[in-house]
């Protein structure tokens, strides 16, 4: 009799100690379970960019929609495309860099823009981009009529004041062109001798040479 009690007693300490063995399994898989999502979510970056468009804000090589006053940045390959980013700068343009010769429009970004984000703060900083149509006209080309810099192969008419302005040299401008700019250089005394007017250019030659139409 005391031996069926003991070899009962051992059977029942088999038992509880098979279930705890198998509970403390399950618990131990639950937990990896559990902790899965939670590792991998840890390793991924809250705020994930792609790499190129909209990774910043009208980067060199992007492309922005039509209109100069109201913009937003879409994909070059999209059909909204109307202009590409040829230089980026940040602050003013009265106080950076000048735009490539032959850019067509300059679109000033605000700081307090909320049309895209560039670091994940909310905020993007002040600027302004050099745009260049991906289409003709081109204004900025010389002779174009248009475009922020006056450049060499451009046409300008009197506006009165000693005000000269831009146009095109084909006539087809509002105003019809009176001198063409022919040469660029450091100072007054190195323009040709057919020269009729000095425009500033700005730039490391400055002075524009232009003679009359």
């Amino acid at each position: 009799m005391r031996d069926r009690l003991s070899t009962g007693v051992v059977c029942v300490l088999a038992a509880l100690l098979a279930a705890l063995l198998t509970g403390c399994t399950q618990s131990a898989a639950g937990g990896e379970t559990d902790k899965a999502p939670s590792a991998t979510a840890s390793a991924s970056p809250s705020v994930t960019r792609a790499s190129g468009f909209g990774a910043v804000f009208l980067a060199v090589d992007e492309c922005s929609s039509f209109g100069k006053a109201s913009f937003t940045e879409v994909p070059c390959t999209s059909e909204r495309a109307a202009a590409r980013v040829v230089a980026r700068h940040d602050g003013t343009t009265a106080g950076g860099p000048p735009c490539p010769a032959t850019t067509d429009f300059v679109l000033h970004i605000s700081e307090q823009s909320q049309i895209s984000d560039e670091d994940g703060d909310g905020a993007v900083p002040q600027g302004y981009a050099c745009m260049r149509n991906l289409q003709p006209p081109h204004p900025g080309d010389p002779g174009g009529g248009g475009g922020p810099r006056t450049i060499v192969g451009d046409c300008v008419y009197g506006s009165g004041s000693g005000q000269v302005r831009e146009t095109a040299c084909d006539g087809t401008g509002e105003k019809k062109p009176q001198y063409k700019v022919v040469k660029a250089v450091a100072r007054r005394g190195s323009c040709p001798l057919s020269t009729a007017l000095y425009v500033q250019l700005g730039g490391p030659q400055p002075v524009g040479c232009a003679r009359p139409l």
